[in-house]
């Protein structure tokens, strides 16, 4: 999977509220297919597709534990997304930074503006 189709599923996967709540939970820990689906009114099939979308995605791992077959969340795609994302958040900033000063610029060329007229209307 290249980096690009990495982002597509983890974006892909983030999309969906009820996957992001399942994300929320196991951010406290590791859970089992029952624990996660408690909150949620739909069935135990329906929650293992959305599972299985966290885990193509590589968002959630499974282990063994004795009977128990427990989800964690995987750092990495995370990782990946937020360093695209940070990218564009510098970008924006940036342009940000420039609005601000080309605001502040006119903002003190209108007041110049100003004091000169009133200078010429004194004289």
């Amino acid at each position: 999977m290249t980096s690009s189709d990495r982002l597509d599923a983890t974006f892909a996967a983030l999309a969906d509220p009820t996957r992001r709540a399942i994300l929320a939970r196991l951010a406290s820990g590791d859970a089992s297919v029952n624990e996660l689906a408690e909150p949620f009114e739909m069935t135990q099939p329906a929650i293992s597709k959305h599972l299985k979308v966290l885990e193509r995605a590589g968002l959630i791992s499974r282990s063994r534990d004795a009977q128990r077959r427990p989800r964690r969340l995987e750092p990495k795609p995370f990782a990946e997304a937020t360093d695209w994302l940070e990218k564009y958040r510098r970008l924006w900033a940036a342009n940000f930074r420039r609005l601000d000063a080309l605001l502040d610029q006119m903002k003190f060329d209108e007041l110049k503006a100003k004091e000169k007229k009133r200078e010429r209307a004194k004289s």
